[in-house]
């Protein structure tokens, strides 16, 4: 007798569906039996062909039929075949047993490749167990059975192989999730599709909101139903979801596609943290907390007493209040944080006990100036300690040794000057104690009337003063130039070096030297070690002494005979022809700019000046030993002007300015010179 068929079979009538039970139909219906129900052939022969005697759906093959013909079907009692089939969607697939029990043949197909063959006419039951993986998806399953002679059953399953060790394959992903918020209950509905797997043993849920990770919600038990009713919290935020199936391995999916909900906001942002209070001028308290998110505004209670009543004292944007408070008397405070839909948070508390506690604003604008003997320094009042000075309020000043102020090595200042009684002002202080000639570093507070100290100032580092003149500087070289006497010498040692002062000087016949300062040396701004000396090199002998000085000051006499001295000649580059100065014409005047040297004339003599038809401008050439012209032919009569273009700096160059009449005779002659300097 068939157990499993779907429908009790008739052998001489159809039947029909009713009611949506798919049932059996003679061979010349077409039947269609909905996965994963076998649709069932039945045949007169043990070849599988002709036309089927009868076509059904069986939910499972497991058949015994005896030394009989399968009822509700005539077919010889040997000698006949059926074939049952199906195709269903394995899901992910992964390892599956198939297992085979017949009397008499029996053969399993898997996508048209067999998997199982017993086929052979037996006289017991023969069995077989093939374990193999299934790949994920559609795959269409065959069982060829034939009864030969004898006693027939036939019973076939195929099974997921559900063991951690062998199953190692995933679920698929969940699909068609949806997500359904109630703002009145605050709730969202979650529904999603069944999954195709075999070995399925449940669902889980997982939350997160954007940029966090997920965490689950189902509870530690897997979900069995396709929904899932969860409670978000109501914070106005918008919640992600994603279902992930789970098999009787114990594997997980990946997650479905996420959907999403947005809340109803009706959460309070959370309470302040970090609320401190502090006493100052006027006993006045000042609320400072740490922000929160989520937050419009703060409202600040008061009590003068724990458990309250608490009065509004106010509200602010800030994370900052200034209020009135008692003096010496326990305020008791609490804050709170709303957010843009007005939903408070919890409160923040902290209490006053009305002492002033809380030190003034550091001084500012810290400045010292180093004298030889003292260090002058001065500071600028901070804001808000007019009240504070007025009563009793003072300044502080402490040096540290080194350039970086250190507290643990600090010395409080004894000051020679009091510091200023005009609060505005800030004050000064003299120190006439800090170690001369080394680097010491000052910071200044503030302490109000009831000590409270402000925090240092900007340190300041200073240079203090000496009276001690640097020592002599060495590497002092001269060197003769077309230009003058370039002086160098090497860098001082000492730190508190603020100019090198050079000296010239004449050696007198007792060997003695004539000093004549400083005044014939100019620097330049390329080389602080170097300057040029003299005029024009005309071969003059004299005396040169570089002296450091320092900020203070302090700096050596060339006399002293610790001062290195060099005695250098300079070049001699006048030319060897005498010109005569005969220019009764008119004004005339010459220079040297940064860039070239350059004459201007004026031709005032009427009478002369009529016969002057041009001008010629000449230049002493030291190889010819001669003046060259320094143009073709005359510059017009009507030239004022002339600038030497090809003329170079460290050189002393001269020249003839000449007036020619018309017969080429010179009516006028004016000779300069031009020491043309390149100041390092």
């Amino acid at each position: 007798m068939t157990r499993t068929r779907l429908s009790a079979l008739a052998a001489t009538a159809a039947l029909a569906t009713t009611g949506g039970l798919i049932t059996a139909a003679p061979a010349s219906a077409a039947v269609t039996c909905t996965s994963p129900v076998w649709r069932a052939q039945y045949f007169g022969n043990s070849t599988f062909s002709s036309t089927p005697k009868l076509t059904a759906c069986d939910s499972a093959i497991s058949e015994n039929y005896g030394y009989d013909d399968p009822a509700g079907v005539t077919l010889p009692k040997d000698n006949f075949s059926v074939r049952w089939s199906l195709t269903r969607d394995f899901g992910s697939g992964g390892p599956f047993r198939l297992s085979a029990a017949t009397q008499d043949g029996m053969r399993v197909y898997v996508d048209g490749v067999r998997k199982i063959d017993l086929w052979k006419n037996v006289s017991t039951t023969a069995r077989k167990t093939v374990d193999l993986t299934i790949p994920a998806g559609k795959h269409t399953v065959r069982v060829d059975y034939v009864a030969w002679t004898g006693v027939a059953n036939a019973a076939f399953t195929y099974t997921p192989r559900t063991e951690a060790a062998v199953d190692t394959v995933k679920p698929l992903a969940p699909t068609g999730l949806t997500a359904a918020y109630d703002w009145t209950t605050a709730k969202t509905t979650l529904r999603w599709t069944a999954n195709k797997e075999m070995d399925l043993a449940g669902y889980r849920v997982y939350r997160r909101l954007s940029a966090t990770s997920w965490a689950k919600i189902s509870g530690t038990s897997l979900l069995t139903t396709r929904s899932f009713v969860d409670a978000p919290p109501a914070t106005g935020q918008t919640f992600l979801y994603e279902v992930r199936a789970v098999d009787k391995a114990g594997r997980e999916s990946t997650g479905s596609p996420d959907v999403t909900a947005t809340t109803v906001d009706r959460t309070g942002p959370a309470a302040p943290t970090e609320l401190t209070v502090a006493t100052g001028d006027g006993w006045l308290d000042t609320l400072n907390w740490q922000g929160v998110a989520d937050t419009t505004k703060y409202e600040v209670y008061a009590s003068s007493a724990a458990a309250g009543p608490f009065e509004l004292r106010g509200t602010t944007t800030t994370t900052s209040y200034l209020t009135g408070g008692a003096v010496n008397t326990n305020t008791y405070y609490r804050v709170r944080a709303l957010d843009a839909a007005g939903n408070p948070g919890a409160y923040a508390t902290v209490t006053s006990d009305g002492v002033d506690g809380m030190p003034p604003k550091s001084p500012t604008g810290v400045t010292a100036s180093a004298r030889p003997g003292y260090t002058d320094v001065h500071w600028s009042q901070p804001d808000g300690f007019y009240e504070d000075w007025d009563n009793g309020g003072l300044y502080r000043v402490y040096r540290s040794p080194g350039k970086t102020f250190a507290p643990t090595a600090r010395t409080q200042v004894t000051c020679v000057a009091e510091e200023s009684h005009e609060a505005s002002n800030g004050g000064n202080c003299y120190d006439v104690d800090m170690p001369a000639n080394t680097y010491v570093t000052y910071a200044v507070t503030a302490v109000d009337p009831y000590g409270n100290e402000s925090a240092y100032s900007a340190p300041v580092v200073v240079r203090t003063g000496d009276t001690v003149a640097p020592g002599p500087v060495a590497g002092v070289k001269v060197t003769p130039r077309a230009d003058g006497m370039l002086v160098s010498w090497a860098a001082s040692p000492e730190d508190d070096i603020d100019e090198y002062v050079v000296w010239t000087g004449v050696r007198q016949a007792d060997g003695t030297v004539k000093w004549l300062g400083p005044d014939t040396c100019a620097e330049g701004t390329n080389n602080p070690l170097a300057i040029l000396c003299g005029d024009l090199p005309d071969g003059e002998t004299h005396v040169y002494a570089v002296m450091a000085k320092d900020r203070w000051g302090n700096t050596l006499h060339p006399s002293d005979p610790r001062v290195a001295v060099v005695e250098a000649t300079e070049l001699d580059v006048r030319p060897s022809v005498t010109v005569t100065r005969d220019w009764n014409l008119g004004s005339l005047s010459h220079n040297a700019t940064a860039t070239r040297p350059s004459v201007d004339w004026q031709c005032t003599d009427t009478a002369r000046c009529a016969t002057v038809t041009g001008y010629r401008v000449s230049r002493w050439n030291p190889v010819t030993k001669a003046y060259e012209p320094q143009h073709d032919g005359l510059l017009p009569a009507d030239t004022r002007t002339w600038a030497d273009t090809t003329a170079t700096k460290e050189n002393t160059y001269f020249y003839t300015l000449e007036a020619v009449t018309a017969d080429g005779a010179v009516v006028g002659t004016y000779p300069w010179y031009t020491v043309f300097q390149d100041r390092v």
